[in-house]
């Protein structure tokens, strides 16, 4: 189905020019939220592509990913991977070994690559991305991508809501304004909320009406 492989393609060609323009512009410090496996071209390797001593901590909720995750970059000591669940920010944010790698002091670029449609309503996403901001200093920076009816194949639609409405995993398309709520506290670099390939474009995108993407600024004026 076009939203499990386009997309993902689509995800992960944002996600690499968001990281190498967060890093040309100073953030050296990364959490990658829902990260899965690394693999070439992921976070780490860009980021430290630009800066040797960049930070990067991987979270994902699936131990399989943990353990292989730790297993490659063993050898690498500004990365590291943890096991924790999104919808308990506190728990991420208070990893002794994310706070071992993680100066909240200093400006961070937090991550949310295609989790938040795995969010519904009440567990309450905003609330989630709120308790982040809340620790975050001025200058940081969320990136994030979510999918969304809006322009795709209205049939299409209803089988994506139908095959997820059994699954044991929520599925919830939003539109642009509601996920455009998501980063209250912060402010959109241009160009905005956009479709991931609008999003500082290259020639090598994929293209899919599926999703909404942004990166956002946490203010210097508190």
């Amino acid at each position: 189905m076009e939203i499990t492989s386009d997309a993902a393609w689509e995800n992960r060609f944002f996600l690499r020019r968001v990281v190498r323009w967060l890093a040309e512009a100073g953030i050296d410090q990364f959490i990658d939220i829902g990260a899965g496996l690394p693999t070439q071209g992921n976070v780490h390797e860009i980021a430290q592509q630009v800066n040797p001593d960049a930070r990067v901590v991987y979270v994902d909720n699936d131990p399989i990913v943990l353990a292989h995750g730790r297993a490659l970059l063993a050898s690498n000591t500004t990365t590291t991977f943890i096991t924790a669940d999104l919808r308990n920010p506190d728990t991420i944010l208070g990893r002794p070994d994310l706070r071992a790698l993680i100066d909240f002091s200093r400006p961070v670029a937090v991550l949310f690559i295609a989790v938040f449609h795995f969010v519904t309503d009440e567990e309450n996403p905003a609330g989630i991305i709120a308790t982040f901001r809340n620790l975050l200093a001025p200058g940081s920076y969320i990136a994030l991508t979510h999918a969304t009816a809006e322009g795709s194949p209205p049939d299409q639609v209803a089988r994506v809501e139908q095959v997820y409405k059994n699954a044991t995993s929520p599925f919830v398309f939003r539109p642009h304004q509601r996920i455009e709520a998501l980063f209250t506290g912060f402010d959109l670099v241009e160009p905005g909320l956009v479709r991931p390939w609008q999003w500082r474009p290259s020639e090598d995108d994929t293209r899919t009406t599926w999703q909404f993407a942004g990166v956002a600024r946490k203010s210097d004026q508190e």
